[in-house]
């Protein structure tokens, strides 16, 4: 392990974290909220620490190897909330740091769970930087630094590889750099366009900002309490549900459809999964709470089921209802949404659509196997034979997912949370959703829980942003020996 690249690396990405904390700062002097002083601050103590780092390894120029660049993404991941923190601890918005963590982490990690009680009363400034924690690592903090940096080389398509979501992570492109690009242009671009459709169906710039950034990252961090439901519109809703679904989807299908591949969605197994899934939930959910008489008539209860469907099953967690009150088969099925999850390739979070249906496939391989065992077959996925080394990784992901999930609602269960609390908790911040059910639900936080459950919840966070393997390898003792 070349421990001083890795320093260097991590020094860079901390100082561009602080540099960015001014775009929070803007609106704070704008809206001469108070935070001004605790925003100044983080950002010189963050530059500060980055450039201790950098100093640390800045005679390192050696080739970025597969272990540091794991490495690199694994410990950034931990480290940059540690400065994204700092602006919530000097705004005294949270009361302890680790309230200021865990806000932090939700928001790099799109997760969108939150221990703000009264959202309302926090400075703008705060809240601004607060929603784009969100957008910053909706597409990926090494993206973005892939995406500026210059000099990365064959490493960045090491740190791109180790970072982008889904079973497959290859480039758009035979150039990494140029990848990244093409990612964040397009990233912009929505994200331009929804704040413009919005500020045009009546939100101030301010709230269509945040709002969008959340929206796009998938990350669900709100300017209110009620979250979007707050504005009681039925255009920003579908507004909503639009970009939400865009933001769900792999974004190279959007890559190709602007390259002139009018049809490239349609050819692609997981997005037509993924839309038959979403279309299915929304018309179950919205036909269940209109025979439960949850609301007057079936356009309402389309309305509030559509929306609350493509904010599970895209992890983002906006809430337009407390779907908390909810009859037990609309709650169960957007449970079985949080696993499920988006696109690989997506900003969004979950198991991943396309991992589900290698999962079936598989099953039904082998049920084939047991009734035919000298017939020759090989599993099949757009047309394409899978790897055996791709099924073994699913099955891996799949097994230790599951084991990550029961070890943690047990730790959080000890701590004396009932058993939906604690479970639909851990749920929620694996598959980067935010709000759970009953004690964590939609119209809840997670204020009350106790700070080891918050660092529990925390680490559930970065390991579901990061689809577990590049943070589990931290805690291997091999991995950091040197070569």
């Amino acid at each position: 392990m070349n421990f001083r690249i890795v320093l260097r690396l991590l020094g860079l990405l901390v100082c561009f974290i602080g540099l960015t904390m001014g775009f929070a700062l803007f609106w704070s002097l704008y809206y001469r909220d108070g935070s001004t002083h605790a925003l100044l601050f983080s950002i010189g103590l963050t530059i500060g620490i980055g450039g201790l780092l950098f100093g640390l390894g800045k005679f390192q120029k050696e080739e970025i190897f597969r272990k540091e660049a794991l490495a690199v993404v694994g410990l950034s991941w931990l480290l940059v909330p540690v400065v994204g923190a700092l602006p919530f601890v000097f705004s005294h918005t949270v009361p302890s740091y680790i309230d200021a963590y865990f806000e932090a982490m939700s928001g790099f990690t799109t997760t969108g769970s939150t221990v703000l009680v009264n959202i309302e009363s926090v400075a703008p400034g705060i809240l601004f930087w607060r929603s784009f924690t969100q957008w910053l690592g909706g597409m990926g903090i090494i993206v973005l630094f892939i995406a500026v940096l210059p000099f990365l080389g064959v490493g960045g398509r090491r740190l791109f590889s180790s970072e982008v979501s889904g079973p497959v992570s290859q480039g758009l492109t035979p150039r990494i750099k140029e990848t990244a690009l093409i990612l964040w242009k397009i990233y912009i671009l929505l994200s331009v366009i929804q704040t413009v459709v919005l500020v045009l169906c009546g939100m101030n710039l301010f709230d269509a900002l945040c709002h969008t950034f959340a929206t796009m990252a998938t990350g669900g961090f709100s300017t209110k309490n009620a979250s979007v439901g707050h504005f009681e519109s039925l255009p920003i809703d579908l507004i909503m549900i639009v970009f939400m679904f865009l933001a769900g989807t792999n974004f190279a299908l959007h890559y190709r459809l602007l390259k002139g591949e009018r049809l490239s969605h349609f050819r692609d197994a997981e997005w037509k999964a993924y839309v038959g899934v979403l279309l299915f939930s929304v018309l179950f959910i919205s036909g269940h709470l209109w025979v439960h008489q949850v609301y007057a008539g079936i356009g309402e209860a389309l309305r509030h089921g559509a929306f609350q469907v493509v904010s599970i099953m895209t992890t983002t967690g906006f809430t337009t209802a407390d779907f908390n009150g909810w009859p037990p088969g609309a709650k169960g099925l957007l449970v079985v949404l949080m696993f499920i999850g988006a696109c690989a390739g997506s900003t969004g979070g979950g198991m991943k659509v396309i991992r589900i249906l290698m999962l079936l496939k598989i099953a039904r391989f082998r049920l084939e196997q047991i009734y035919s065992p000298r017939t020759i077959r090989k599993i099949r996925f757009g047309g394409v034979v899978v790897e055996d080394e791709v099924i073994l990784a699913t099955l891996s992901f799949f097994f230790i997912f599951i084991l990550i999930f029961i070890i943690a609602s047990l730790v959080i269960l000890a701590m004396g949370l009932d058993l939906v609390t604690a479970v639909s908790a851990v749920a929620a911040t694996l598959n980067n959703i935010g709000p759970g059910l009953e004690k964590v639900g939609a119209i809840e936080h997670y204020a009350h829980f106790p700070g080891i459950g918050k660092m529990v919840l925390s680490l559930c966070m970065v390991i579901g942003r990061l689809e577990l393997f590049s943070i589990l390898i931290l805690f291997v003792p091999m991995f950091w020996q040197r070569k």
